[in-house]
Parts: C-alpha cells; sequence; structure tokens
C-alpha cells in the first residue's frame, strides 16, 4: 500500500471487502488495481475480458483478486457467481459503453445497462454486509441540448441515442431502488457517479480515439477522425475513480447524506474538441506519432448517427461536499496515458508500471489534501 493516500480513501477499504463489476473493462481495470493497491479484499464480476492487452490481463489482475466471469443480463447465471460473496462496498461499472455499437445493437445494449443494473442491484441488496454501492453511468445520460455550460445532477435526463438512453435509464432504476429499498438512513446507502471521457493506458475498446490513434501507430495506416469539432471533457481514467472512491468512502462513513448522483468531470481547460486533443496526443507522443487525417464534411451531408457536438459537467457538488477535485492537466493525463502505451510497447512490467502511476495519482492527492486542510486550518 502506498504511503501516499488520500485520508477519506486510505481509511475505507483497507481490509474490506469490494465487489466491482466491469473488472475485466478498461475502467473497472483500473479500479479494481486501485483497490488492491489500498488493501482493500477485491470481488470481480463481468463478462470474460475482451480481445487486447488491456489492464486485466497486463496487469495480472486475475491472479491478485477473486475474477467471477457472468453476463449481467442472466439473472440465474449472475446469482450463482455471487454465490458466496458478502461484499461492503459495490461499485457497479459493468455495461456496454460505446455510442456507435449502441446503433448497431441496441436491444443488447438496453438489456446490459438497464435490465443488468436491475439485476446487480437486486442481487447486492440482498448481502448482509453491504454498507455502500455507487452506480457508474456517464455524462451523456442528460438531455444534451448542446449548452456551453456544464450540465449539473439537476438537469433533465435523457438521450439521443440508444447508449445515451439507456444511461439515462440505468440512473432512473438507481433512483427506483435507492427510495425503494436504500432508504433506510441506517442502511446501505446507493448513488450514482457522471464522469467524462475517459483516457489512460490500457483501453483497447473498439471506436474509441486514444485506442485508435494507438493501433495507427502500430500499423503505420493514417487515422481518419470523425467530428473533429465535438467538444468533450476530457480527463484521465484516475480521476472519475477517485470520486468513485471518495464518494464510496463517505457513504459508509457518513451515509444518506452522500446518496444520490454526483458528476466528476475535468476542468474547463480540459475540454476540448477532438481535433486539440488528437494534435496533443501526437505532440505527447513526440518522434514517430502515428499520422491522423481530419475529413472535411461535404456541404449537404450530415452523419446518419447523432452524437453529441458539446458536452461539458458541472462537477461544483462533487468539489464543495466531496471535497474531490482533478489533479491533472489534460497535457499530463494525455502524457501519462502515452507512458503506459510506450511501455507496454517496450515489454516493460506493466503491474509495476500501474503501481507507479497509482502511487505518483495518490502523491498529488495527498499534497492536494494537505494543501486544503492547512488552507482551513488558517
Amino acid at each position: 500500500m502506498s504511503e501516499f493516500i488520500d485520508p477519506h480513501i486510505g481509511r475505507a477499504f483497507a481490509g474490506r471487502r469490494v465487489l466491482v463489476t466491469g473488472h475485466t473493462g478498461f475502467k473497472g481495470g483500473w479500479l479494481s488495481a486501485w483497490l488492491l493497491h489500498l488493501g482493500a479484499d477485491v470481488v470481480g464480476l463481468s463478462l470474460p475480458p475482451s480481445e487486447g492487452p488491456g489492464v486485466f490481463k497486463s496487469c495480472g489482475l486475475a491472479d491478485r483478486m477473486d475474477s467471477r466471469i457472468a453476463d449481467i443480463r442472466d439473472r440465474g447465471a449472475l446469482q450463482e457467481a455471487l454465490r458466496g460473496v458478502d461484499a461492503e462496498i459495490v461499485f457497479h461499472l459493468a455495461a456496454q459503453p460505446l455510442v456507435r455499437h449502441s446503433y448497431r445493437h441496441p436491444a443488447e445494449t438496453f438489456a446490459t445497462n438497464v435490465s443488468g443494473t436491475a439485476n446487480v442491484l437486486d442481487a447486492v441488496r440482498q448481502m448482509p454486509s453491504l454498507r455502500a454501492v455507487v452506480v457508474i453511468t456517464t455524462d451523456k445520460c442528460y438531455d444534451n441540448r448542446e449548452w456551453t455550460w456544464g450540465y449539473r445532477e439537476i438537469d433533465p435526463l435523457g438521450g439521443h441515442d440508444p447508449y445515451s438512453a439507456s444511461k439515462a435509464c440505468t440512473e432512473l432504476v438507481a433512483q427506483a431502488y435507492r427510495h425503494a429499498y436504500f432508504a433506510d438512513s441506517n442502511g446501505p446507502q446507493l448513488a450514482t457517479a457522471r464522469a467524462g471521457n475517459v483516457i489512460g493506458g490500457g483501453d483497447w475498446g473498439e471506436e474509441r480515439l486514444v485506442p485508435d490513434i494507438v493501433r495507427a501507430a502500430s500499423t503505420g495506416v493514417p487515422l481518419e477522425i470523425r467530428s473533429p469539432e465535438a467538444v468533450r471533457p476530457w480527463q484521465h481514467v484516475l480521476e472519475p475513480l477517485s470520486g468513485y472512491l471518495q464518494l464510496a468512502a463517505r457513504l459508509v462513513e457518513d451515509g444518506s447524506e452522500f446518496a444520490g448522483a454526483w458528476n466528476f468531470g475535468p476542468e474547463l481547460e480540459s475540454t476540448v474538441n477532438v481535433r486539440e486533443l488528437m494534435q496533443m496526443v501526437r505532440t505527447a507522443w513526440g518522434q514517430g506519432a502515428p499520422e491522423v487525417r481530419f475529413p472535411e464534411q461535404q456541404a449537404g451531408t450530415s452523419s446518419a448517427l447523432h452524437e453529441a457536438g458539446i458536452l461539458r459537467l458541472d462537477s461544483t457538488k462533487a468539489r464543495t461536499r466531496l471535497g474531490w477535485r482533478p489533479q491533472l492537466r489534460l497535457a499530463e493525463a494525455i502524457g501519462m496515458t502515452i507512458d503506459w502505451y510506450k511501455a507496454h510497447a517496450l515489454g516493460d512490467d506493466m503491474s509495476d508500471c500501474t503501481e507507479q502511476q497509482l502511487a505518483g495519482y495518490s502523491a498529488l492527492m495527498a499534497g492536494s489534501s494537505l494543501t486544503r486542510y492547512a488552507m482551513v486550518a488558517e
């Protein structure tokens, strides 16, 4: 366990039993690694890891935690896979996470993200030791009106595409379960967390910008970028994960005061368009950076698939009530990401590389916390 641990996080997870759904995925893999770093007893429930050397495979997480395989759409298989698991804290990340995939497979997307979430909540609410559940959704759960300001937790939910709509539905499912089964102020508490577009080492997902540019680097084929002017709240994966951890810690320590919905978005300077992000990635890459192309859309044509043009998050609630805040500038987040992929390409020990990045980020959190405490003391 690192000595550089934010006080809220360190107290909450050492020795605790924690369930992570979606642990074989990108964010779930990083979260599982961080929880192990904090000394938690981690159980994972997910589909088998996808192709590619993601965080789960690269860091050997299957040998470091209790990894269980099941499809959350299958209620019976899910309950069987969780037999004997009595978690105190649950992070639900298992999901179909891609917008364009949702257009091709809408029913599958709704089944996973909506019915699957209900199946998970049904299963975990039966656990005698349960103290807190954090359901991870997305910034895309909001009814996007192309506002230039950030969406707040009280803004309407919605979705123009199956993925976004399914995540809005996930929020409604979580809200219903919170009112119906997690309403006792002395019982387990439930919250939802909405984050922006995450980047970081070990993401090999299809139709995702950073993995696509890494693949372009290995093949030498220039990458064509769709929607280069689309604006997104970019953040390193450890930024929202730190929020999820702090939120769960407060649910355990302080209860119902911290139930409900929370945004974990980056600073405004990190909300840039795709074109600028790709240019920053190539700068960070340096010599041998992959080529990217930004084909201009012809007048009178439009994409057949709707994707949001502008999307920003307002994280004032998390900043003021949790004391959470981003630690990395966008250039630093990109640098950490490229460093991970380059280390992987060189055949480095990726478990050690990941641990080093966790320790470094935890040191930033500890320094930020000490600064805040000093300001309060003054």
